[in-house]
């Protein structure tokens, strides 16, 4: 049977009609997809500005911690230089006079044997050679107390201020310098040895490093604080092939199979309740995972731990 221009014309429509069904079902697949998309891409920036929030506020609990001790390291140069500064009020009513005395002189108010004379007398007060000396030292004292008072306060707002993402080619022995400062009240009376290689520079975000550093360095004195032994702690910072290795040992009281299995887990804390917020090695974990790193836990109860982190060498990507 032979097929008629209506037979053509129905298949036609037939056809037609089902291309535009197609392309429907495909238009509404596209819109829900781009939804969907659109979705995943809040709820992605969403769980960003919550981790930032996270780190931040175990920043905040770690400054907490440190308070005590930071006091302490301000305290101490603040004091020795009100001190000074106010061992140079006892000398000021000397130099007032001699001041004056010079000033008169100038105006012709004095001779020069009444200058003379009042030098002499004001001298024999007040050894004019003992001041010289004395005025230097106090000054020195004062002014190297106060720069160490700013370098305190400098590395606390360094580690203090939210992670701005700034990634830059930078020497990470740097970040440990900083937290080494940082901690150095804290560590005191621990034997601290630090094996530090020259390292070659890699693109990462050394403020983050910094929290990293300060929260492995807290934990490790935190489980020597345990034990009755003499507290030590080794820090190394090499590189080797394409890697940076950071690794931190301690002689504290160690991890068990299970503490090593959840130390990565939010909320996970194996310290008194108000001692811990269970987050800082959940952040250190994050915040290696974005510098494309691992890392590495050797630990045995009662003997203590070694963590590890490994970091590849990276470069600048292009732009």
């Amino acid at each position: 049977m032979s097929e008629t221009p209506e037979d053509y014309y129905q298949a036609f429509v037939r056809e037609k009609q089902a291309r535009d069904e197609l392309e429907l079902l495909l238009e509404e697949k596209t819109r829900a997809l781009y939804e969907s998309n659109q979705a995943l891409e809040e709820k992605v920036l969403q769980l960003q500005t919550q981790q930032a929030v996270l780190m931040q506020a175990e920043k905040m609990a770690t400054l907490g911690t440190l308070s005590a001790g930071v006091a302490h390291e301000i305290n101490n140069p603040l004091a020795y230089a009100m001190s000074n500064l106010e061992s140079l009020n006892y000398v000021k009513p000397v130099f007032n006079e001699l001041l004056c005395i010079s000033n008169d002189y100038i105006a012709g108010k004095i001779t020069s044997e009444d200058a003379l004379t009042a030098l002499k007398r004001l001298n024999k007060q007040q050894s004019f050679d003992f001041l010289i000396t004395d005025i230097d030292e106090l000054l020195e004292d004062a002014q190297e107390g106060l720069r160490r008072i700013g370098a305190i306060v400098k590395n606390l707002l360094s580690f203090a201020r939210p992670k701005n993402n700034l990634l830059a080619m930078s020497d990470i022995s740097n970040s440990l310098d900083s937290a080494l400062k940082l901690l150095h009240n804290q560590l005191k009376n621990v034997h601290l040895i630090c094996h530090i290689q020259p390292i070659p520079l890699s693109y990462c975000n050394l403020a983050a490093l910094n929290q990293v550093i300060v929260n492995l360095l807290l934990n490790a004195k935190q489980a020597c604080d345990e034990q009755h032994r003499k507290a030590e702690i080794i820090v190394e910072l090499f590189s080797k092939q394409k890697f940076i290795y950071l690794s931190v040992s301690d002689n504290g009281c160690g991890m068990s199979e299970e503490t090593k299995k959840h130390i990565f887990d939010p909320f996970y804390t194996t310290k008194p309740v108000g001692q811990g917020t269970g987050m800082g090695m959940s952040i250190v974990y994050s915040i290696i995972q974005e510098h494309q790193g691992q890392i590495l836990i050797e630990s045995s109860l009662g003997v203590g731990s070694k963590i590890t982190c490994e970091l590849p060498i990276l470069s600048m990507p292009d732009l």
